[in-house]
């Protein structure tokens, strides 16, 4: 017990130190998640009527788009979402499926020769009780990666670290994306 001081004089010392990261209680409380199959209310669907730098778009293709994900899990993480408000990969249209499997190609392409990512994670949640933060709306993850960016931080820490904004990163990816592609 002796003479340790207890962080705001609550609880027992941990000796660990706080990363505040308040920006987070947003998602972490569902703000912005569609509550029903109300196309007009689902980010997803919102995202497409805004300007691309506000919106995080990184490409607009005819089915779908590529924009940046709010919360990454890696610095350049986006997603491939389609235009129309569906739910699950077997509801799109054979083009809607060839436009995001172009558009995951493409951003692959453009985020190895932006950050030189080394790999990558590519992947769908399908329904919440997979993981889908925003079950309503598909979306593809788009996930760089690079050997040994999992260490610590995360795994102890409990902490990512993102060496760049969302909206430098977005700018970077969408001036680097092909024309007509």
């Amino acid at each position: 017990m002796g003479d340790t001081v207890h962080q705001d004089g609550l609880g027992e010392p941990d000796a660990l130190d706080r990363l505040w990261t308040p920006h987070r209680m947003a998602y972490l409380r569902g703000e912005n998640k569609p509550a029903d199959e109300t196309p007009g209310e689902c980010p997803f669907c919102r995202i497409p009527r805004l300007p691309d730098e506000e919106g995080l778009v990184v490409h607009r293709g005819r089915l779908t788009y590529a924009v940046m994900n709010l919360y990454p899990y890696a610095s350049g993480h986006l997603m491939v979402c389609p235009y129309r408000h569906i739910a699950d990969y077997t509801e799109t249209t054979d083009e809607e499926a060839a436009d995001m499997a172009d558009l995951t190609r493409t951003a692959m392409r453009v985020i190895r020769s932006v950050s030189g990512a080394q790999g990558f994670n590519v992947g769908m949640n399908q329904g919440s009780v997979a993981g889908a933060g925003i079950a309503a709306h598909l979306h593809q993850h788009v996930v760089p990666r690079w050997g040994g960016d999992t260490n610590f931080m995360p795994v102890i820490g409990r902490t990512k670290t993102l060496p760049q904004l969302l909206t430098e990163t977005r700018a970077l990816l969408a001036e680097a994306w092909p024309l007509g592609s």
